[in-house]
């Protein structure tokens, strides 16, 4: 009885031992990803203190730093990140929608795929800032051109990468769910869905960043708030520390919101059994 006892006592020690190093490298993981950065901030902000940069045209991080409390301060900070951040939202789900839509269609159906595919394969290739005057003709200067211009820059790589997704589908699992006679409602939703799912979170990935660089794009129409507006702002004004402040805080919500999705998908994705997975990527 003692000596199971001591066994159950040192099977749990040794958990909790292999249980500490492992809850120290899932918090020490995300710490490397911003270590390339800081060591890059810190590697400038000495240059400038030793004077071997004025840093009049590339402000030290101190200077920065200094930039976005005063923003916070005076309130501007929070306004031209709320603006910034509805336009994308709004973007990002009228892109999603309609890529998601046309992609699937496009992916299931050949006939649409030789109907739509080339059109939007040419849009595609339009610049985003051609779009700028027809939809201030279209849809004025007001917050529906700047909008249309963001979910125009979602859309593409959603639409690409769901079509894709479906068209990349085995063709023995396909014939597998026809075996068993599934209705097409089950074959989508048993076979398609899961298949096109990774593919389908790596677009949205993909549109979303392209929906922050749009809406830089969609804030030079008129724009009196947002931080597309005060990247403007600072050039015309000639402040270096207020472009790349705002250049910063572009950075920190396009990963925070890009983390967002990941996070989002990870409980649908948890049947992977994939190679990053497995090295612990």
């Amino acid at each position: 009885m003692i000596s199971d006892a001591r066994v159950l006592q040192q099977s749990s020690d040794a958990a909790e031992s292999a249980a500490a190093p492992s809850r120290l490298s899932r918090y020490a993981r995300p710490m490397l990803g911003v270590l390339l950065p800081l060591t890059l901030a810190l590697g400038w902000e000495l240059v400038v203190w030793l004077g071997w940069s004025n840093g009049r045209l590339v402000p030290p991080p101190s200077r920065i730093f200094t930039t976005i409390t005063d923003l916070a301060r005076s309130g501007e900070l929070v306004r031209h990140i709320t603006a910034t951040l509805w336009r994308v939202s709004l973007g990002f789900a009228f892109g999603v929608v309609a890529g998601t839509l046309l992609g699937a269609i496009s992916g299931y159906w050949s006939l649409a795929r030789r109907l739509l595919d080339p059109t939007v394969q040419a849009l595609r290739a339009i610049p985003s800032l051609a779009w700028v005057p027809l939809f201030i003709l279209w849809l004025g200067i007001f917050e529906t051109s700047k909008i249309a211009l963001i979910a125009v820059g979602v859309f593409f790589p959603v639409y690409l990468g769901v079509m894709g997704a479906i068209l990349s589908v085995d063709r023995k699992i396909v014939e597998v769910g026809r075996t068993f006679r599934l209705s097409g409602f089950a074959m989508i939703r048993r076979i398609l869905l899961p298949a096109v799912l990774p593919a389908y979170v790596v677009s949205l990935r993909v549109g979303l960043g392209l929906g922050w660089m749009f809406v830089v794009a969609a804030e030079l129409i008129g724009a009196s708030e947002g931080l597309g507006y005060l990247l403007l702002d600072g050039q015309q004004l000639g402040k270096p520390a207020q472009i790349l402040a705002a250049i910063v805080i572009f950075a920190i919500l396009g990963k925070l919101t890009d983390w967002l999705i990941e996070l989002a998908a990870a409980p649908f994705l948890r049947w992977q059994d994939a190679f990053g997975q497995a090295k612990g990527a």
